[in-house]
Protein backbone atom coordinates (compact mmCIF):
# COMPACT_ATOMS: atom_id res chain seq x y z
CA UNK A 1 0.00 0.00 0.00
CA UNK A 2 2.77 2.46 0.92
CA UNK A 3 4.55 1.77 -2.37
CA UNK A 4 1.49 2.46 -4.48
CA UNK A 5 0.58 5.54 -2.41
CA UNK A 6 4.07 6.96 -2.99
CA UNK A 7 3.77 6.20 -6.70
CA UNK A 8 0.37 7.94 -6.93
CA UNK A 9 1.81 10.97 -5.19
CA UNK A 10 4.71 11.03 -7.65
CA UNK A 11 2.25 10.95 -10.56
CA UNK A 12 0.29 13.88 -9.13
CA UNK A 13 3.44 15.96 -8.89
CA UNK A 14 3.30 16.29 -12.67
CA UNK A 15 -0.41 16.84 -13.40
CA UNK A 16 0.26 18.04 -16.94
CA UNK A 17 1.93 14.75 -17.90
CA UNK A 18 -0.85 12.75 -16.26
CA UNK A 19 -3.49 14.81 -18.04
CA UNK A 20 -1.76 14.32 -21.40
CA UNK A 21 -1.61 10.57 -20.93
CA UNK A 22 -5.24 10.48 -19.83
CA UNK A 23 -6.26 12.46 -22.90
CA UNK A 24 -4.34 10.05 -25.14
CA UNK A 25 -6.11 7.13 -23.49
CA UNK A 26 -9.47 8.81 -24.06
CA UNK A 27 -8.66 9.45 -27.72
CA UNK A 28 -7.53 5.85 -28.17
CA UNK A 29 -10.83 4.62 -26.78
CA UNK A 30 -12.71 6.95 -29.12
CA UNK A 31 -10.78 5.44 -32.04
CA UNK A 32 -11.53 1.97 -30.71
CA UNK A 33 -15.26 2.76 -30.54
CA UNK A 34 -15.18 4.13 -34.09
CA UNK A 35 -13.45 0.97 -35.30
CA UNK A 36 -16.07 -1.17 -33.55
CA UNK A 37 -18.87 0.69 -35.34
CA UNK A 38 -17.06 0.28 -38.68
CA UNK A 39 -16.84 -3.45 -38.11
CA UNK A 40 -20.56 -3.61 -37.36
CA UNK A 41 -21.32 -2.23 -40.82
CA UNK A 42 -19.02 -4.68 -42.58
CA UNK A 43 -15.75 -2.79 -42.79
CA UNK A 44 -12.37 -4.07 -41.63
CA UNK A 45 -10.84 -1.39 -39.40
CA UNK A 46 -7.21 -1.34 -38.33
CA UNK A 47 -6.97 -2.57 -34.71
CA UNK A 48 -6.38 0.20 -32.20
CA UNK A 49 -4.35 -2.09 -29.93
CA UNK A 50 -2.72 -5.45 -30.59
CA UNK A 51 -1.07 -7.81 -28.07
CA UNK A 52 2.70 -8.12 -27.88
CA UNK A 53 4.17 -10.94 -29.95
CA UNK A 54 4.91 -13.07 -26.89
CA UNK A 55 1.46 -12.51 -25.31
CA UNK A 56 -0.30 -15.88 -25.60
CA UNK A 57 -3.49 -14.87 -23.79
CA UNK A 58 -5.43 -13.69 -26.83
CA UNK A 59 -4.36 -16.21 -29.47
CA UNK A 60 -7.80 -17.81 -29.78
CA UNK A 61 -9.59 -16.33 -32.87
CA UNK A 62 -12.69 -15.77 -30.73
CA UNK A 63 -10.92 -12.73 -29.29
CA UNK A 64 -11.14 -11.05 -32.70
CA UNK A 65 -14.95 -11.11 -32.76
CA UNK A 66 -17.36 -8.34 -31.76
CA UNK A 67 -17.51 -7.35 -28.11
CA UNK A 68 -14.62 -9.62 -27.19
CA UNK A 69 -12.33 -7.74 -29.55
CA UNK A 70 -13.52 -4.46 -28.05
CA UNK A 71 -12.89 -5.76 -24.53
CA UNK A 72 -9.45 -7.08 -25.44
CA UNK A 73 -8.31 -3.83 -27.04
CA UNK A 74 -9.74 -1.70 -24.22
CA UNK A 75 -7.82 -3.80 -21.71
CA UNK A 76 -4.58 -3.49 -23.69
CA UNK A 77 -4.95 0.29 -24.00
CA UNK A 78 -5.63 0.72 -20.29
CA UNK A 79 -2.78 -1.64 -19.36
CA UNK A 80 -0.30 0.36 -21.39
CA UNK A 81 -1.60 3.61 -19.90
CA UNK A 82 -1.03 2.35 -16.36
CA UNK A 83 2.38 0.91 -17.22
CA UNK A 84 3.53 4.17 -18.81
CA UNK A 85 2.23 6.28 -15.90
CA UNK A 86 4.23 4.23 -13.41
CA UNK A 87 7.29 4.25 -15.69
CA UNK A 88 7.16 8.07 -15.75
CA UNK A 89 7.80 8.16 -11.97
CA UNK A 90 11.19 6.42 -12.28
CA UNK A 91 13.28 9.47 -11.39
CA UNK A 92 10.92 10.68 -8.66
CA UNK A 93 11.06 7.58 -6.49
CA UNK A 94 13.82 5.53 -4.85
CA UNK A 95 14.93 2.78 -7.23
CA UNK A 96 13.60 -0.03 -5.01
CA UNK A 97 10.22 1.67 -4.57
CA UNK A 98 9.89 2.24 -8.31
CA UNK A 99 10.81 -1.38 -9.01
CA UNK A 100 8.15 -2.53 -6.55
CA UNK A 101 5.57 -0.20 -8.07
CA UNK A 102 6.27 -1.46 -11.58
CA UNK A 103 6.09 -5.07 -10.42
CA UNK A 104 2.87 -4.66 -8.43
CA UNK A 105 1.28 -2.75 -11.31
CA UNK A 106 2.10 -5.61 -13.65
CA UNK A 107 0.61 -8.11 -11.19
CA UNK A 108 -2.61 -6.08 -10.98
CA UNK A 109 -2.79 -5.70 -14.75
CA UNK A 110 -2.29 -9.44 -15.26
CA UNK A 111 -4.88 -10.26 -12.60
CA UNK A 112 -7.50 -8.00 -14.23
CA UNK A 113 -7.08 -9.50 -17.69
CA UNK A 114 -10.45 -10.38 -19.27
CA UNK A 115 -9.03 -13.86 -19.89
CA UNK A 116 -9.22 -14.49 -16.13
CA UNK A 117 -13.01 -14.21 -15.82
CA UNK A 118 -15.36 -16.87 -17.23
CA UNK A 119 -17.90 -14.23 -18.30
CA UNK A 120 -15.37 -12.23 -20.32
CA UNK A 121 -13.39 -15.13 -21.80
CA UNK A 122 -14.97 -16.30 -25.07
CA UNK A 123 -13.17 -19.63 -25.05
CA UNK A 124 -14.57 -20.43 -21.59
CA UNK A 125 -18.09 -19.46 -22.64
CA UNK A 126 -17.89 -21.42 -25.91
CA UNK A 127 -16.59 -24.51 -24.09
CA UNK A 128 -19.32 -24.26 -21.46
CA UNK A 129 -22.00 -24.09 -24.17
CA UNK A 130 -20.47 -26.94 -26.18
CA UNK A 131 -20.31 -29.20 -23.12
CA UNK A 132 -23.68 -28.05 -21.71
CA UNK A 133 -21.99 -26.77 -18.58
CA UNK A 134 -19.95 -29.91 -17.92
CA UNK A 135 -16.67 -27.99 -18.27
CA UNK A 136 -17.74 -25.62 -15.48
CA UNK A 137 -18.76 -28.52 -13.24
CA UNK A 138 -15.41 -30.19 -13.85
CA UNK A 139 -13.70 -26.89 -13.08
CA UNK A 140 -15.57 -26.65 -9.78
CA UNK A 141 -14.43 -30.17 -8.88
CA UNK A 142 -10.85 -29.23 -9.73
CA UNK A 143 -11.14 -26.08 -7.61
CA UNK A 144 -12.41 -28.01 -4.59
CA UNK A 145 -9.65 -30.63 -4.97
CA UNK A 146 -6.95 -27.96 -5.20
CA UNK A 147 -8.38 -26.06 -2.23
CA UNK A 148 -8.17 -29.24 -0.16
CA UNK A 149 -4.58 -29.83 -1.34
CA UNK A 150 -3.62 -26.19 -0.73
CA UNK A 151 -2.18 -25.61 -4.20
CA UNK A 152 -2.97 -24.88 -7.83
CA UNK A 153 -2.35 -28.11 -9.73
CA UNK A 154 0.22 -27.56 -12.46
CA UNK A 155 0.70 -31.14 -13.55
CA UNK A 156 -0.78 -34.63 -13.27
CA UNK A 157 0.85 -35.65 -10.01
CA UNK A 158 -0.41 -39.23 -10.22
CA UNK A 159 1.64 -39.70 -13.39
CA UNK A 160 4.99 -39.56 -11.54
CA UNK A 161 6.62 -41.68 -8.86
CA UNK A 162 10.02 -40.75 -7.43
CA UNK A 163 12.24 -43.77 -7.91
CA UNK A 164 9.85 -45.12 -10.53
CA UNK A 165 9.66 -42.94 -13.65
CA UNK A 166 11.37 -39.87 -12.18
CA UNK A 167 14.56 -39.66 -10.11
CA UNK A 168 15.14 -43.29 -11.06
CA UNK A 169 18.81 -43.56 -12.05
CA UNK A 170 20.13 -46.56 -10.11
CA UNK A 171 22.16 -45.77 -7.01
CA UNK A 172 22.31 -46.11 -3.24
CA UNK A 173 22.78 -43.96 -0.16
CA UNK A 174 26.39 -44.40 0.99
CA UNK A 175 26.57 -41.74 3.71
CA UNK A 176 24.10 -40.04 6.02
CA UNK A 177 24.18 -37.40 8.76
CA UNK A 178 21.65 -34.97 10.25
CA UNK A 179 21.65 -32.71 7.16
CA UNK A 180 22.26 -34.90 4.11
CA UNK A 181 22.10 -38.26 2.47
CA UNK A 182 24.82 -38.87 -0.10
CA UNK A 183 23.77 -40.93 -3.11
CA UNK A 184 26.34 -42.82 -5.17
CA UNK A 185 25.03 -43.79 -8.61
CA UNK A 186 25.75 -47.23 -10.02
CA UNK A 187 28.32 -47.23 -12.86
CA UNK A 188 26.97 -48.01 -16.34
CA UNK A 189 30.34 -48.43 -18.07
CA UNK A 190 33.14 -51.00 -17.65
CA UNK A 191 35.53 -48.27 -16.55
CA UNK A 192 34.89 -44.99 -14.76
CA UNK A 193 36.83 -41.78 -14.40
CA UNK A 194 39.08 -41.74 -11.36
CA UNK A 195 38.03 -38.37 -9.92
CA UNK A 196 34.39 -38.50 -8.77
CA UNK A 197 31.78 -35.80 -9.37
CA UNK A 198 29.64 -34.31 -6.60
CA UNK A 199 26.35 -32.64 -7.54
CA UNK A 200 25.13 -30.07 -5.00
CA UNK A 201 21.45 -29.25 -5.74
CA UNK A 202 19.49 -26.41 -4.11
CA UNK A 203 18.15 -27.19 -0.65
CA UNK A 204 14.82 -25.51 -1.42
CA UNK A 205 13.66 -28.47 -3.54
CA UNK A 206 14.34 -32.19 -3.80
CA UNK A 207 17.58 -33.62 -5.17
CA UNK A 208 16.20 -35.12 -8.38
CA UNK A 209 15.95 -31.93 -10.48
CA UNK A 210 19.04 -33.17 -12.35
CA UNK A 211 17.69 -36.72 -12.48
CA UNK A 212 14.19 -36.37 -13.91
CA UNK A 213 13.30 -38.89 -16.63
CA UNK A 214 15.96 -40.88 -18.43
CA UNK A 215 15.94 -38.65 -21.54
CA UNK A 216 16.51 -35.41 -19.60
CA UNK A 217 18.53 -36.67 -16.64
CA UNK A 218 21.97 -35.13 -16.34
CA UNK A 219 22.83 -37.82 -13.79
CA UNK A 220 21.89 -40.64 -16.17
CA UNK A 221 23.82 -38.98 -18.99
CA UNK A 222 26.97 -38.50 -16.91
CA UNK A 223 26.92 -42.03 -15.52
CA UNK A 224 26.50 -43.32 -19.06
CA UNK A 225 29.61 -41.34 -20.05
CA UNK A 226 31.74 -43.06 -17.41
CA UNK A 227 31.62 -40.51 -14.59
CA UNK A 228 31.51 -41.53 -10.93
CA UNK A 229 28.51 -39.45 -9.80
CA UNK A 230 27.48 -38.59 -6.25
CA UNK A 231 24.50 -36.44 -5.27
CA UNK A 232 23.60 -34.59 -2.08
CA UNK A 233 19.99 -35.05 -0.95
CA UNK A 234 19.27 -32.35 1.64
CA UNK A 235 17.29 -32.99 4.81
CA UNK A 236 13.76 -31.54 4.85
CA UNK A 237 14.12 -29.85 8.25
CA UNK A 238 11.48 -29.52 10.94
CA UNK A 239 11.26 -27.03 13.81
CA UNK A 240 14.07 -28.77 15.70
CA UNK A 241 16.47 -27.38 13.05
CA UNK A 242 15.54 -23.73 13.74
CA UNK A 243 19.09 -22.81 14.90
CA UNK A 244 20.93 -24.60 12.08
CA UNK A 245 23.25 -22.17 10.31
CA UNK A 246 24.75 -21.72 6.87
CA UNK A 247 28.09 -22.82 8.36
CA UNK A 248 26.37 -26.07 9.37
CA UNK A 249 25.15 -26.57 5.80
CA UNK A 250 28.71 -26.02 4.57
CA UNK A 251 30.46 -28.28 7.05
CA UNK A 252 27.86 -31.02 7.57
CA UNK A 253 26.57 -30.77 4.02
CA UNK A 254 28.98 -29.97 1.23
CA UNK A 255 32.29 -30.65 3.00
CA UNK A 256 31.02 -33.78 4.74
CA UNK A 257 29.90 -35.10 1.35
CA UNK A 258 33.34 -34.56 -0.18
CA UNK A 259 34.99 -36.21 2.84
CA UNK A 260 32.79 -39.29 2.34
CA UNK A 261 33.46 -39.37 -1.42
CA UNK A 262 37.23 -39.27 -0.99
CA UNK A 263 37.03 -42.00 1.62
CA UNK A 264 34.88 -44.21 -0.61
CA UNK A 265 36.85 -43.71 -3.84
CA UNK A 266 40.33 -43.37 -2.38
CA UNK A 267 40.84 -40.13 -4.30
CA UNK A 268 42.35 -36.95 -2.85
CA UNK A 269 40.12 -34.61 -4.87
CA UNK A 270 36.66 -34.35 -6.39
CA UNK A 271 34.96 -32.41 -9.17
CA UNK A 272 31.95 -30.43 -7.99
CA UNK A 273 28.80 -29.09 -9.65
CA UNK A 274 26.31 -26.71 -8.01
CA UNK A 275 22.88 -25.73 -9.27
CA UNK A 276 21.09 -22.49 -8.28
CA UNK A 277 21.77 -21.79 -4.57
CA UNK A 278 23.66 -25.07 -4.51
CA UNK A 279 26.03 -23.28 -6.87
CA UNK A 280 26.31 -20.36 -4.45
CA UNK A 281 27.23 -22.85 -1.74
CA UNK A 282 29.81 -24.42 -4.05
CA UNK A 283 31.34 -21.00 -4.70
CA UNK A 284 31.55 -20.27 -0.97
CA UNK A 285 33.01 -23.70 -0.22
CA UNK A 286 35.59 -23.47 -2.99
CA UNK A 287 36.77 -20.03 -1.91
CA UNK A 288 36.97 -21.01 1.76
CA UNK A 289 38.75 -24.31 1.12
CA UNK A 290 41.26 -22.59 -1.16
CA UNK A 291 41.94 -19.96 1.48
CA UNK A 292 42.62 -22.75 3.97
CA UNK A 293 45.04 -24.42 1.54
CA UNK A 294 42.66 -27.37 1.07
CA UNK A 295 42.95 -28.53 -2.56
CA UNK A 296 40.20 -31.15 -2.56
CA UNK A 297 38.22 -29.47 -5.35
CA UNK A 298 39.65 -30.36 -8.75
CA UNK A 299 37.16 -28.30 -10.80
CA UNK A 300 33.91 -26.37 -10.24
CA UNK A 301 30.80 -26.16 -12.41
CA UNK A 302 28.02 -23.64 -11.79
CA UNK A 303 24.49 -23.93 -13.22
CA UNK A 304 22.43 -20.73 -12.92
CA UNK A 305 24.26 -19.76 -9.74
CA UNK A 306 24.21 -16.26 -8.24
CA UNK A 307 27.29 -15.19 -6.31
CA UNK A 308 26.64 -11.46 -6.70
CA UNK A 309 23.21 -10.11 -5.79
CA UNK A 310 23.59 -6.61 -7.19
CA UNK A 311 20.72 -7.23 -9.61
CA UNK A 312 18.47 -10.20 -8.85
CA UNK A 313 15.59 -9.20 -11.11
CA UNK A 314 12.01 -9.01 -9.91
CA UNK A 315 12.56 -11.28 -6.90
CA UNK A 316 14.20 -8.27 -5.22
CA UNK A 317 10.79 -6.64 -4.76
CA UNK A 318 10.20 -9.09 -1.92
CA UNK A 319 13.55 -8.30 -0.25
CA UNK A 320 13.74 -5.28 2.02
CA UNK A 321 14.08 -4.72 5.76
CA UNK A 322 10.35 -4.58 6.65
CA UNK A 323 9.53 -7.69 4.62
CA UNK A 324 12.49 -9.67 5.99
CA UNK A 325 11.55 -8.73 9.56
CA UNK A 326 8.01 -9.97 8.95
CA UNK A 327 9.35 -13.21 7.48
CA UNK A 328 11.79 -13.65 10.37
CA UNK A 329 8.96 -13.33 12.88
CA UNK A 330 7.07 -16.05 11.06
CA UNK A 331 10.14 -18.31 10.92
CA UNK A 332 10.89 -17.77 14.60
CA UNK A 333 7.36 -18.81 15.47
CA UNK A 334 7.43 -21.93 13.28
CA UNK A 335 11.13 -22.81 13.30
CA UNK A 336 11.27 -23.11 9.50
CA UNK A 337 10.01 -21.48 6.33
CA UNK A 338 7.77 -23.68 4.25
CA UNK A 339 9.15 -24.04 0.73
CA UNK A 340 5.71 -23.26 -0.68
CA UNK A 341 6.13 -19.67 0.48
CA UNK A 342 9.16 -19.22 -1.76
CA UNK A 343 7.50 -21.17 -4.57
CA UNK A 344 4.59 -18.73 -4.40
CA UNK A 345 6.93 -15.76 -4.64
CA UNK A 346 8.67 -17.25 -7.67
CA UNK A 347 5.31 -18.01 -9.31
CA UNK A 348 4.31 -14.34 -9.02
CA UNK A 349 7.38 -13.41 -11.08
CA UNK A 350 5.51 -14.94 -14.05
CA UNK A 351 1.93 -14.88 -12.83
CA UNK A 352 0.33 -15.19 -16.28
CA UNK A 353 2.21 -18.39 -17.05
CA UNK A 354 2.50 -19.92 -13.58
CA UNK A 355 -0.81 -18.87 -11.98
CA UNK A 356 -3.52 -17.55 -14.28
CA UNK A 357 -3.01 -20.01 -17.13
CA UNK A 358 -3.73 -22.85 -14.68
CA UNK A 359 -6.70 -21.01 -13.17
CA UNK A 360 -8.20 -20.77 -16.65
CA UNK A 361 -7.41 -24.33 -17.73
CA UNK A 362 -8.20 -26.08 -14.44
CA UNK A 363 -11.19 -24.14 -13.12
CA UNK A 364 -12.79 -22.36 -16.09
CA UNK A 365 -12.22 -24.86 -18.89
CA UNK A 366 -12.39 -27.82 -16.52
CA UNK A 367 -9.37 -29.59 -17.98
CA UNK A 368 -6.74 -31.58 -16.14
CA UNK A 369 -3.13 -30.35 -16.33
CA UNK A 370 -0.82 -32.44 -18.48
CA UNK A 371 2.04 -34.49 -17.01
CA UNK A 372 5.16 -32.33 -16.73
CA UNK A 373 8.16 -33.61 -14.82
CA UNK A 374 9.67 -30.18 -14.10
CA UNK A 375 6.46 -28.89 -12.54
CA UNK A 376 6.11 -32.06 -10.49
CA UNK A 377 9.57 -31.41 -9.05
CA UNK A 378 8.77 -27.72 -8.61
CA UNK A 379 5.86 -28.56 -6.32
CA UNK A 380 7.96 -30.97 -4.26
CA UNK A 381 9.46 -28.26 -2.06
CA UNK A 382 11.27 -28.44 1.27
CA UNK A 383 11.46 -26.28 4.37
CA UNK A 384 14.37 -24.05 5.41
CA UNK A 385 15.72 -23.58 8.97
CA UNK A 386 14.94 -20.17 10.46
CA UNK A 387 18.50 -19.16 11.36
CA UNK A 388 20.06 -20.31 8.09
CA UNK A 389 17.40 -18.78 5.86
CA UNK A 390 17.41 -15.46 7.71
CA UNK A 391 21.21 -15.28 7.36
CA UNK A 392 20.99 -16.21 3.69
CA UNK A 393 18.38 -13.54 2.86
CA UNK A 394 20.25 -10.81 4.72
CA UNK A 395 23.82 -11.58 3.66
CA UNK A 396 23.11 -12.55 0.08
CA UNK A 397 19.97 -10.78 -1.15
CA UNK A 398 19.66 -7.75 1.14
CA UNK A 399 23.29 -6.73 1.74
CA UNK A 400 25.11 -8.68 -1.01
CA UNK A 401 27.92 -9.47 1.40
CA UNK A 402 28.86 -12.56 -0.58
CA UNK A 403 30.25 -10.28 -3.29
CA UNK A 404 32.29 -8.14 -0.85
CA UNK A 405 35.74 -9.69 -0.26
CA UNK A 406 36.33 -10.29 3.44
CA UNK A 407 32.89 -9.09 4.53
CA UNK A 408 31.68 -12.57 5.50
CA UNK A 409 33.47 -15.14 7.59
CA UNK A 410 32.54 -18.77 6.97
CA UNK A 411 33.97 -21.65 9.00
CA UNK A 412 36.32 -19.14 10.61
CA UNK A 413 37.74 -17.93 7.28
CA UNK A 414 37.06 -14.62 5.46
CA UNK A 415 35.21 -15.19 2.19
CA UNK A 416 36.48 -13.93 -1.17
CA UNK A 417 34.64 -15.47 -4.14
CA UNK A 418 37.39 -14.33 -6.50
CA UNK A 419 39.69 -16.76 -4.68
CA UNK A 420 38.51 -19.63 -6.91
CA UNK A 421 41.46 -20.86 -8.92
CA UNK A 422 40.19 -24.24 -10.17
CA UNK A 423 39.04 -24.71 -13.76
CA UNK A 424 35.50 -23.31 -13.79
CA UNK A 425 32.46 -23.68 -16.02
CA UNK A 426 29.18 -21.76 -15.79
CA UNK A 427 25.93 -22.28 -17.67
CA UNK A 428 23.10 -19.74 -17.53
CA UNK A 429 19.74 -19.24 -19.24
CA UNK A 430 19.05 -16.20 -21.39
CA UNK A 431 15.43 -16.12 -20.15
CA UNK A 432 16.17 -16.92 -16.49
CA UNK A 433 13.84 -14.84 -14.28
CA UNK A 434 15.35 -16.07 -10.98
CA UNK A 435 19.11 -15.80 -11.54
CA UNK A 436 19.69 -13.23 -14.33
CA UNK A 437 22.60 -14.38 -16.43
CA UNK A 438 24.27 -10.95 -16.53
CA UNK A 439 24.50 -10.94 -12.74
CA UNK A 440 25.75 -14.54 -12.65
CA UNK A 441 28.51 -13.71 -15.11
CA UNK A 442 29.99 -10.82 -13.11
CA UNK A 443 31.58 -12.82 -10.23
CA UNK A 444 32.41 -15.68 -12.58
CA UNK A 445 34.49 -13.31 -14.71
CA UNK A 446 36.33 -12.09 -11.59
CA UNK A 447 37.39 -15.58 -10.46
CA UNK A 448 41.11 -16.34 -10.66
CA UNK A 449 40.46 -19.72 -12.28
CA UNK A 450 43.17 -21.22 -14.45
CA UNK A 451 40.57 -21.93 -17.12
CA UNK A 452 36.99 -20.65 -17.46
CA UNK A 453 34.14 -21.24 -19.86
CA UNK A 454 30.74 -19.50 -19.83
CA UNK A 455 27.76 -20.88 -21.77
CA UNK A 456 24.45 -19.09 -22.34
CA UNK A 457 21.54 -21.43 -23.07
CA UNK A 458 18.32 -20.55 -24.85
CA UNK A 459 15.84 -21.01 -22.03
CA UNK A 460 15.12 -20.27 -18.37
CA UNK A 461 16.11 -21.26 -14.87
CA UNK A 462 15.17 -24.94 -15.05
CA UNK A 463 14.54 -25.80 -18.70
CA UNK A 464 17.82 -24.16 -19.68
CA UNK A 465 19.63 -26.70 -17.49
CA UNK A 466 17.67 -29.94 -17.85
CA UNK A 467 17.17 -29.82 -21.62
CA UNK A 468 19.18 -32.73 -23.05
CA UNK A 469 22.04 -32.25 -25.53
CA UNK A 470 20.86 -31.81 -29.12
CA UNK A 471 20.85 -34.76 -31.48
CA UNK A 472 23.58 -34.71 -34.16
CA UNK A 473 21.14 -33.53 -36.85
CA UNK A 474 20.24 -30.49 -34.73
CA UNK A 475 23.68 -29.72 -33.34
CA UNK A 476 24.07 -26.72 -35.60
CA UNK A 477 21.01 -25.07 -34.04
CA UNK A 478 22.47 -24.79 -30.55
CA UNK A 479 22.33 -21.36 -28.95
CA UNK A 480 25.67 -20.49 -27.36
Amino acid sequence: FQTMAATSQAMLENPHDLMQRSLQLYQSHLALSAGFLEKMIGKTPTPTAVPEKDDKRFQNPLWDDGMYSLLKQSYLLTSRFLTECVAATEHKLPAHTHHQASFYTRLIIEMLSPTNSPLSNPEVMATALATKGESLMNGLKNLVADAQAGRISMTDYANFTVGGNIGATEGEVVFRNRLIELIQYTPQTPKVGAIPLLICPPWINRFYILDLQSHNSLVNYLVGQGFQVFMISWKNPDASYRDTTFDDYLSDGFIAATDAMMSITGQSSVNALGYCIGGAMLGCAAAILNAKGDKRLNSVTFLNALMDYTDTGDISVFIDEPQIQKLEAKMQAEGTLDGRAMAGAFAHLRSTDLIWSYVINNYMLGTQPKPFDILYWNDDSTRMPAAMHSWYLRNFYLENNIAKPGKLTLLGTPLDITNITQPAYMLCGVADHITPWETCYKPFAAMKSSHKRFILSKSGHVAGVVNPPPTPDKAGKRFL
